[in-house]
């Protein structure tokens, strides 16, 4: 049997994301989300479970996190899980977390909502008022898809200018064959 490391979230952050970069120059951000589910218990009382999560954002990808994304922002993500282990620099211990490694983040609010806000764009990385098509990015371009910290994402582009739709006319109406 294959294995299957795949993660999906939809969820809220908990705080803002704060840009760091590697030694090597890579761009790193975490994505702390907080994503609940809701059912009823035997009892027919409503019940709620939160699960706080840790998401690692690398590159491009994390620059626009940081640049759109604010606490309370939804946000939807797709990646596997990996184990983070380290030192405990009081205790010496080794001690170890289970975080979600981010190969594609969509921002699911607009931008104009502000934090917290619901919106209903789910365009990658670009918070606009009205959905983009979407379309293939050239190579190198787009979301890789591959393992490590070379993955990358792509730029906001500007949003579509909204346009009112002419009022119909007369002659239009009798033109409709149903």
């Amino acid at each position: 049997m294959a294995d299957f490391n795949k993660v999906l979230l939809i969820g809220r952050l908990t705080r803002d994301p704060e840009l760091r970069y590697t030694p090597n120059g890579a761009a790193v951000t975490e994505l702390p989300v907080a994503t609940s589910r809701s059912w009823t218990g035997k009892d027919g009382q409503p019940q709620k479970d939160t699960v706080y999560v840790d998401v690692t954002v690398w590159n491009r990808q994390a620059e626009n996190c940081c640049q759109y994304l604010k606490k309370g922002r939804a946000v939807h993500v797709e990646g596997f899980l990996k184990m983070d282990t380290w030192d405990d620099k009081a205790t010496g211990e080794k001690r170890s977390k289970l975080k979600v490694e981010a190969e594609r983040v969509q921002f699911l609010d607009r931008r104009e909502d502000g934090p917290g806000g619901g919106g209903g764009g789910d365009d990658d990385f670009a918070p606009h008022s009205e959905p983009q098509p979407r379309r293939s990015a050239p190579a190198g371009a787009g979301e890789a898809r591959g393992n490590g910290p070379s993955r990358g994402g792509y730029a906001p582009s500007a949003p579509a200018p909204r346009r009112p739709a002419p009022p119909p006319s007369a002659e239009e109406d009798d033109d409709i064959p149903f």
